[in-house]
């Protein structure tokens, strides 16, 4: 199968921002994703990827993200037809109940402070691929940068909450944001 196969298959818009492409995940993938989310201090940042990184862990997340049955749409923000790596980081959104989403996302430590992420929530808000009337996001306390990207894309801070990292093995106190689309 080729690759623009392949991103058909998944039937996920390919959305252009200034410096890179969001398009949606390929098999390929999975060499710098897994080596990107073996970095304990990635790990850490997100709810759910372990660390130590088990064997097959990346391929079975590529085949959920790619799951014509998905409830969630994960994109790769891929900077190759601009000169820089084809996977930097990935962000997803997952639907909700009530016409909402909640969006997420992690940058590979190279890539920490460039802006990336910005611009990869800055446009998959503005494309707005399942048309929600609000979308949702959370940080953890103690990622003061993921939690000013938010606030610079127009989220609005909603309250505190806690979710478990499976990294760290514990609940993390966290920040919740809300951006309504009207």
């Amino acid at each position: 199968m080729s690759l623009a196969q392949e991103d058909q298959l998944t039937a996920q818009p390919v959305i252009e921002t200034p410096r890179f492409l969001l398009r949606p995940l390929r098999k390929s993938d999975a060499g710098m994703i897994a080596h990107y989310t073996g970095d304990l201090r990635l790990a850490r940042m997100t709810t759910s990827i372990p660390h130590p990184l088990p064997p097959g862990a990346t391929e079975a997340f590529i085949a959920r993200a790619t799951d014509p049955k998905r409830e969630e749409d994960v994109w790769a923000m891929d900077g190759e037809a601009h000169g820089g790596a084809e996977v930097m980081g990935l962000i997803s959104l997952e639907r909700l109940d009530g016409n909402q989403a909640e969006i997420g996302y992690w940058v590979a430590p190279p890539f920490w402070n460039t802006g990336h992420a910005s611009e990869a929530v800055r446009a998959l808000v503005q494309a707005n691929p399942f048309g929600s009337s609000t979308m949702f996001a959370s940080v953890f306390q103690d990622n003061a940068a993921s939690a000013r990207v938010l606030v610079n894309c127009g989220f609005e801070y909603i309250g505190d909450a806690e979710a478990f990292s499976v990294a760290r093995n514990s609940a993390v106190p966290t920040w919740t944001y809300l951006r309504r689309m009207d």
